[in-house]
């Protein structure tokens, strides 16, 4: 039996015995040597690679994404009976810390600090004495309401790091209820509880359901103070809305590390928008735990048992 590793980042699973692990390049096609393979894992395949793979690889029976998203793999064309596991979980301390580190630095106004210390000016506006709840922006998680729409894994990795440092803390899903702890509210109600609001993240996937969900009216309906941190799909934010938002003042700042396209273009306005933070697509880009999936899930396969995180197909 054979598994293909990419070589994207470096990976040493352990596997059944008579197994053989072959690391390829994640960016060309696969090499006909290597077209007998029964499982393939995939980090930022190329689309030559994927292809290669859907047209060549005949006894292939499980793809493992390291991705927790995986719309483009299921679109790919892979047989049907090809098992497709997505990455889930092992994106959620990174993308929590990114989350973190986004808001953090928002509600501590450092991009402002640091385009005073290239002016060399100790800005009295920024430090010294300050009050805890001003009127006008959110600048401590103390006492914060924070709000998490797509309260999956990564929410509720989030979430626990958040209430220490006292914000009070809800999410938002498919259905209401209570997960580790913490409250969630419909997705119906999201509209209506937003103005008590201070910190909205979107960790919502991208799907048609989700496309340009925070729009117009969720960020009318969102005080002006508040902060929109997006760590999810760039095509759940409606873009100009956001920066016609900003420019106008009626939404405090925003930090977005997913936009539509990637990359976004230079020439695009929302480059320029107020008290806007973008960083690359930084959050995941290391997955944490990977062998460890990967070895489960292999052992799964052969077993019959389970595979975790398997697409419904």
């Amino acid at each position: 039996m054979k598994i293909l590793l990419p070589d994207t980042m470096p990976l040493d699973p352990t596997l059944p015995e008579g197994w053989e692990a072959v690391t390829v390049d994640a960016r060309t096609e696969i090499p006909a040597a290597h077209h007998d393979a029964d499982v393939l894992v995939l980090w930022g395949p190329s689309r030559v690679h994927l292809s290669s793979a859907v047209e060549n690889l005949d006894n292939l029976r499980f793809v493992q994404s390291l991705s927790a998203g995986i719309d483009g793999i299921l679109t790919a064309g892979f047989r049907d009976d090809v098992v497709i596991a997505a990455g889930a979980g092992l994106h959620s301390l990174t993308v929590s810390e990114h989350a973190l580190a986004l808001l953090l630095s928002l509600l501590r106004r450092l991009p402002e600090a640091r385009e005073a210390q290239a002016r060399h000016e100790w800005s009295t506006e920024l430090g010294g004495l300050q009050p805890l709840h001003p009127e006008d922006r959110v600048t401590s998680l103390i006492g914060a309401k924070v709000l998490i729409w797509g309260f999956g894994q990564i929410g509720q990795t989030l979430a626990p790091t958040l209430t220490a440092l006292g914000a009070q803390v809800r999410g938002a899903a498919r259905s209401a209820g209570t997960r580790n702890g913490v409250e969630v509210i419909e997705e119906t109600d999201v509209l209506a509880a937003l103005p008590e609001v201070d910190v909205l993240i979107d960790i919502l996937p991208a799907s048609e359901q989700t496309a340009g969900a925070v729009g117009r009216e969720v960020l009318a309906a969102l005080p002006d103070h508040a902060i929109l941190i997006n760590v999810g799909r760039g095509t759940t934010v409606d873009q100009v809305a956001l920066r016609e938002a900003l420019e106008a003042g009626t939404l405090g700042s925003a930090g977005l590390d997913v936009t539509d396209p990637e990359p976004l273009p230079a020439t695009d306005p929302l480059w320029d928008a107020p008290r806007l933070l973008i960083t690359p697509h930084g959050a995941g880009g290391r997955p944490v735990g990977a062998d460890e999936r990967i070895s489960t899930n292999v052992r799964a396969l052969v077993d019959g048992t389970e595979i975790l995180h398997a697409a419904a197909r």
